[in-house]
């Protein structure tokens, strides 16, 4: 059932648009660029937007924001298409997604900047549900601004064209996202009465919160393709509290390194943290990287369309594999065995989140990106990360990367520094992340 507030903005946008018609449907011209001729300017704005609202919006953990992100992709993707000679729309090549299920562009002439505009305006406004009034503003301002930008020019059928289409690209994409049993995931984070699994090695809620498991079924959550929600790394060590058996000693790794921290590893786990609530998020750091990569090339339209469709996806589809693996496993974390195991008082630098350990989300999603952005923009890229760079809560100075993979690897230790995992659970998340990618860069987008 709809709120009361998503009837009255419903309201309020279509009198907010329906303001947005030209005065005088005679002037103007019906040529209209190509997709690669326009800037990827109008995607990095709406990503950049995402990322604010993903920070600022209640409910938002990273597979929620995970999801919105793939969400976003799908849709920006689907409303250029059209307008990339060569490319074809995903129909019937994701998970769920059957033929006929996205509008056809209408006979009329339209400006795909303006379509791709109007859609991603749909689909943020209907993905971040608990998005906070001055948001909900700025999105409001974003879309009318960048459609002002785009229509002077042009005549008021490729206006209104771009936008009726728009409209129905970006509903489509969210009727599609609504089958996949999330639609109202900002409020599911945490279940209560899930029972949780009594055995030795068991994960326990953890300190100083000792919360619930967070999302304990998203590993059921539908994939954008269907071989990414059976991507399984092997069974973690067998628990052991015997001073020779691998777990103890992957154990006190985690213990003395948190012990000897250095300042510069310090600095790593604090920048790869990306707490919820703080900032948009792991998935929201690799789409940061993106755009970022994008500004830095003044890359076009059409291959920020391709690069967020893959990206997103392929963040998402991280997290359902990987929370699968977590709840399937429902291993216990390092700061509950050392604390029972080696040293009471030991705590570790970062807060430990409140979920399994087995595999590492940071090494899964950072090292899905690696391996899309290295097939989109080369082995050995070098590029500099300034996704934190305006916190002062943080050393948060921009860093400098060789690789994807670099970062990727950079992140997944990290999590080792921070004292939330052990170096078999980054390992794993980092293969199970890799065959992820592998398989989003495998969708042909082309035929």
């Amino acid at each position: 059932m709809k709120s009361l507030f998503t009837l009255a903005l419903s309201a309020f946008l279509l009198s907010f648009f329906a303001s947005c018609k030209k005065d005088d449907a005679s002037l103007g011209s019906t040529s209209t660029p190509t997709v690669s001729e326009l800037s990827s300017d109008i995607a990095n704005r709406w990503f950049d937007l995402s990322l604010q609202m993903t920070q600022t919006s209640a409910g938002f953990s990273p597979p929620v924001a995970a999801r919105a992100f793939g969400y976003l992709g799908l849709t920006l993707y689907e409303s250029c298409v059209h307008g990339m000679p060569g490319y074809k729309s995903l129909q019937g090549k994701l998970n769920g997604l059957n033929a006929g299920t996205f509008p056809t562009p209408p006979t009329g002439p339209i400006h795909y900047g303006l379509v791709a505009n109007r859609a991603m305006s749909i689909a943020t406004l209907a993905l971040y549900k608990s998005a906070t009034l001055e948001n909900v503003e700025r999105m409001l301002t974003l879309e009318r601004s960048i459609r002002d930008e785009l229509s002077a020019g042009l005549s008021d059928e490729v206006v209104q064209n771009s936008i009726a289409y728009g409209d129905e690209v970006g509903s489509a994409v969210i009727a599609f996202s609504q089958t996949d049993g999330q639609d109202w995931a900002i409020f599911s984070n945490f279940l209560p009465g899930f029972a949780l699994p009594v055995f030795e090695g068991a994960w326990k809620p953890t300190p100083p919160a000792f919360q619930p498991p967070l999302q304990p079924y998203w590993g059921n959550v539908r994939t954008f393709l269907l071989q990414n929600s059976n991507v399984l790394p092997a069974q973690p060590p067998a628990y052991s509290t015997a001073p020779v058996s691998v777990f103890y000693v992957q154990s006190t790794e985690v213990y003395t390194t948190g012990k000897n921290l250095s300042s510069e590893q310090k600095v790593i786990a604090q920048f790869w943290s990306d707490d919820p609530g703080k900032t948009a998020t792991p998935p929201g750091h690799s789409i940061s990287i993106l755009k970022q990569v994008l500004e830095k090339e003044k890359s076009n339209l059409a291959t920020a369309v391709e690069a967020y469709a893959r990206l997103g996806m392929a963040q998402h589809d991280a997290f359902v594999s990987c929370w699968k693996c977590k709840y399937q496993y429902s291993l216990l974390r390092p700061i509950t065995y050392i604390q029972a195991n080696i040293d009471a008082s030991w705590t570790t630098l970062l807060t430990t989140p409140p979920f399994p350990e087995y595999t590492s989300g940071h090494s899964v999603q950072s090292a899905a990106m690696a391996e899309v952005m290295t097939s989109l923009f080369g082995d050995g890229y070098a590029f500099t990360d300034r996704t934190h760079e305006a916190r002062t809560d943080i050393d948060g100075k921009p860093r400098n990367f060789g690789s994807f993979s670099e970062a990727a690897q950079e992140a997944a230790i990290s999590r080792l520094y921070g004292g939330i995992h052990y170096r078999f659970g980054i390992d794993a998340g980092l293969e199970m992340g890799t065959r992820v990618g592998k398989n989003i860069m495998a969708i042909n987008f082309k035929s």
